[in-house]
């Protein structure tokens, strides 16, 4: 079957055990063949999507010299904007066809962690916009709940205690993004796609994708798939630090987008991202003498800085300073 699941999640938010683990097992088994699959029956309502869609193409569509008041490349905790050809997913291609907002979990600039200048950690740079902070913000804390959700089901899958992402999920270093690709005829070469083959780096990924299509999955066979808009999912795929966390036992699958011919795409993924802090080695029950833990442990901060650093040419500046 060359065709991505549908799984509806609406018994996680019910009280019947029974239910809750028939879709914690479809959740599994998607993690484990795809590593992507698409949910329904989220509570994020439809007029959230359409207010966020439309406030992403009014910023986009403003003139470079006010996007670039927030230029992700002056950021030392990663958030603003990313011009056209920032970052490079694909270091066999151009750099990418697309131009970005990142915001993350904020942190006054008086924070601890702040003034320790710890990694990843700082305040939101927002664009002077009416009503774009409130509304960014409220749905970065809904998908931050939504995603949990999602791992209590993982974690009843993978035989953990159900809390265990949670534990470890309190003050992620989540990103929520928006992303505008132009059509493809503006690329600067017939190699520019909008984002090149890649894996996530994080844990789940939740993405909003609008009408216009163009994401691929790659199957366990190397084949590209079509993963195509369908009304009211997200797209959930796993990323690199789950597939470390669960020894491989769940999917990292490279994916790349297409930039469609004639039309603009909007799409914003939600990264799921742990505490800083926490240790990503092999969870209790994904080893054994036939199956060794394959990765040594990492704190999530680290993985994430090497692997900005292998995307963004301005984080490898940095690290060589």
């Amino acid at each position: 079957m060359n065709t991505l699941p549908i799984i509806d999640i609406a018994p996680l938010y019910q009280n019947d055990p029974t239910a809750r683990q028939a879709v914690a097992k479809q959740i599994d088994a998607a993690c484990r063949h795809w590593g992507f699959y698409y949910i329904k029956g989220h509570p994020i309502a439809a007029s959230r999507i359409a207010a966020l869609k439309a406030i992403a193409e009014n910023f986009f569509a403003r003139p470079a010299e006010e996007k670039l008041r927030i230029d992700i490349t002056q950021s030392a905790h990663h958030r603003g904007y990313g011009a056209i050809a920032t970052e490079q997913l694909d270091p066999s291609r151009p750099s990418d066809l697309k131009e970005t907002f990142d915001m993350g979990f904020h942190m006054d600039a008086e924070h601890p962690d702040v003034l320790a200048e710890k990694p990843l950690r700082g305040p939101n740079r927002h664009p002077d916009m009416p009503g774009w902070e409130a509304l960014l913000q409220q749905h970065y804390e809904d998908m931050h709940q939504l995603s949990l959700t999602l791992l209590r089901a993982m974690a009843e899958a993978l035989g953990i205690e159900e809390d265990f992402f949670d534990q470890r999920f309190a003050q992620p270093i989540s990103v929520f993004r928006m992303i505008h690709y132009p059509p493809r005829q503006t690329a600067s070469s017939a190699d520019q796609q909008g984002a090149g083959a890649h894996t996530d780096y994080g844990c789940v990924t939740l993405l909003y994708q609008d009408n216009a299509g163009g994401l691929q999955v790659q199957s366990l066979n190397g084949e590209w798939i079509d993963a195509p808009p369908i009304e009211g999912t997200y797209v959930v795929n796993i990323g690199d630090m789950m597939a470390r966390w669960s020894n491989d036992r769940y999917k990292s699958t490279p994916h790349r987008v297409i930039s469609p011919l004639g039309v603009d795409r909007y799409s914003m993924p939600f990264f799921a991202e742990p505490h800083p802090d926490t240790e990503i080695s092999c969870l209790p029950n994904c080893s054994g003498t036939d199956n060794p833990a394959k990765y040594p442990p990492v704190s999530c901060s680290a993985y994430m800085l090497s692997r900005f650093a292998d995307t963004y040419a301005y984080r490898r500046e940095e690290a060589k300073a």
